[in-house]
């Protein structure tokens, strides 16, 4: 079976006519004719029926017609993808990341990637852990920027660590604590305590936990939040202080007060991560700018 023979049997099932379909494909009536015949009898079963003036899809014909355009149409982008990479960029780069997380990452990371591959498109998915986790198994993110403890538990999986991030609490700038050069975790037995939506973020709860856990404080979030704007607004409207990560002050700016903890915890190892694969040029360089943008940050 070749190329061509997918092309003639589909021109003729969407014009359902032979001498139309040989015109609009520059070849011969009977040429065409003997064509999709010598397709059928490859298969062993019938695409067409046939009468003096038109042909008509049998029920094999359809499902096969769908098929073969499917083929296609992957054909064609493939060539797309190709003819891109052999004249040096092109496509595209999907990007999940965790906003809080990679704040002082992603900016220096995409402005050197574009600087060498101008043609290639970064398109960025704001994306809960959970969602990056699922685009990460689906295959519809080519890259994952969050924490380490999480990607880990995904199979067939390449990390980077790119670095690692400091516990801290964030309060309101009217809180006694935000006077305080660290708080100890002791004082927050008393605090109402806030964090982010634990099915869509989960390893917060366990960092949570471990957080607590030297002073032996045992308590459930108050409140639970989608996003770290959320989150910022109730910790600056006084609705509660919350265990966060040091680079939410890039967010937050200063509209809440950032205080280390003592003991200070057990740091986030933040990093890039991809299903294990040979990459392509453009996706090695980008894993390299990743790399390199952390390190002139420290």
């Amino acid at each position: 079976m070749e190329l061509r023979h997918l092309r003639y049997f589909i021109e003729v099932a969407l014009e359902e006519n032979v001498t139309r379909a040989a015109e609009k494909l520059h070849v011969s009536q009977p040429a065409l004719s003997r064509q999709v015949k010598d397709l059928e009898e490859e298969l062993g079963f019938s695409l067409l029926v046939r009468t003096a003036k038109s042909v008509s899809l049998t029920e094999a014909g359809r499902v096969f017609l769908d098929e073969a355009s499917e083929v296609l149409e992957r054909l064609e982008e493939g060539v797309v993808k190709a003819r891109a990479a052999a004249e040096g960029g092109g496509g595209e780069l999907h990007i999940g990341y965790a906003p809080s997380l990679t704040v002082r990452i992603l900016p220096p990371t995409i402005r050197a990637f574009q600087a060498e591959f101008p043609n290639v498109k970064v398109k960025l998915h704001d994306l809960s852990s959970e969602e990056m986790l699922e685009g990460f198994r689906d295959g519809s993110l080519d890259f994952v920027l969050m924490p380490e403890s999480k990607i880990r538990t995904a199979s067939n999986c390449r990390f980077e660590a790119l670095k690692t991030e400091d516990l801290r609490l964030a309060v309101g700038l009217e809180h006694p604590f935000a006077a305080l050069e660290k708080v100890p975790i002791q004082k927050l037995k008393g605090e109402k305590l806030i964090g982010f939506n634990l099915k869509e973020y989960p390893e917060y709860g366990e960092l949570f936990t471990k957080t607590l856990k030297p002073a032996g404080i045992r308590k459930k979030l108050a409140e639970e939040h989608e996003s770290v704007s959320s989150l910022v607004a109730a910790v600056e409207a006084g609705m509660g202080v919350s265990v966060v990560t040091e680079s939410i002050q890039c967010v937050a700016g200063g509209r809440v007060k950032i205080v280390p903890l003592d003991p200070p915890g057990e740091a986030v190892v933040v990093g890039i991560a991809w299903k294990e694969r040979e990459l392509t040029r453009e996706e090695t360089a980008f894993v390299a700018k990743a790399l390199g943008a952390c390190e002139r940050s420290l």
